[in-house]
């Protein structure tokens, strides 16, 4: 019942959210990470806890390439005739170690700017420039990015290379960890998830991401993401609601840092 009760709560937190930017109707939030860490995979979840039963709109799976190749961008309704909630999650091409391959540094400063258009074909070889059909060259508060969430499987922690972190460098707004596929690193978890907190090989990873990621450690949110249930179940659903209310806040951060900004500029004046 105290479970029922939680994720109904979360939920309706989510669903009354308001930027506190008025020209702003929805927040968005950038997905990146490595290929196959589960971003599409996160959109389908929180999809799925709003919709009442598993759904897969995005395209997710486990391939070594990305199966992700245009920029997408997702609104998640309250039920199936439902309005869109106040937030957007945008979709990425996973991020490779090689160069020349997965999603371009330059293609990740062009989508934080707001300049990229939903459905943009990416090309490693080639990365969004101003002649591009669809280019936004002005883009408002509302086409920017107001935080970015950077999905990491679990199982994949120690072999995070090194060039992936450098490419991680050029985002400067506020930012969060989702650290995925947490109950295939842990037997404990695997076996029942409300052991996630109490699992010490997971603080150890969740320490070690806080680290190598410069973030702090409150950032890093364990999630379990819909792979192959058929049914909803309610510990994962609080802990994916909660990695949005996370997200949510450090939205806010962003308008508010905003605002600071602009006030100075006039403060100048």
């Amino acid at each position: 019942m105290f479970l029922c009760r939680k994720r109904a709560e979360l939920m309706e937190s989510i669903r009354t959210y308001k930027p506190t930017v008025s020209s702003v109707p929805q927040a968005r939030v950038l997905l990146i990470g490595q290929v196959g860490a589960g971003k599409s995979s996160f959109f389908n979840a929180i999809n799925s806890v709003f919709r009442g039963h598993v759904t897969s709109q995005a395209i997710a799976g486990s391939s070594s390439t990305s199966l992700t190749t245009q920029f997408r961008t997702y609104s998640v309704k309250a039920g199936r005739e439902g309005k869109p909630l106040p937030i957007i999650l945008c979709d990425t091409m996973g991020l490779e170690d090689s160069k020349g391959a997965g999603l371009d540094v330059e293609d990740i400063s062009s989508i934080l700017k707001g300049h990229m258009p939903n459905c943009y074909q990416f090309n490693p070889a080639a990365p969004l420039h101003a002649e591009t059909h669809g280019y936004q060259k002005s883009p408002a508060v509302k086409d920017k990015i107001h935080c970015v969430a950077y999905v990491i499987d679990a199982s994949k922690v120690s072999i995070m290379p090194p060039k992936l972190e450098e490419k991680m460098e050029v985002i400067r707004i506020p930012q969060l960890v989702l650290l995925t596929k947490v109950d295939e690193a842990c037997p404990l978890v695997k076996d029942d998830l409300r052991n996630i907190y109490k699992s010490g090989y997971i603080k150890d990873l969740m320490q070690e991401v806080s680290v190598r990621l410069g973030v702090p450690l409150s950032c890093v949110v364990p999630v379990k993401n819909y792979s192959g249930e058929l049914e909803l179940d309610l510990n994962a659903d609080i802990l994916l609601l909660s990695a949005v209310i996370q997200m949510l806040r450090f939205v806010d951060n962003y308008f508010d840092d905003l605002s600071d900004r602009l006030s100075s500029v006039e403060c100048k004046d």
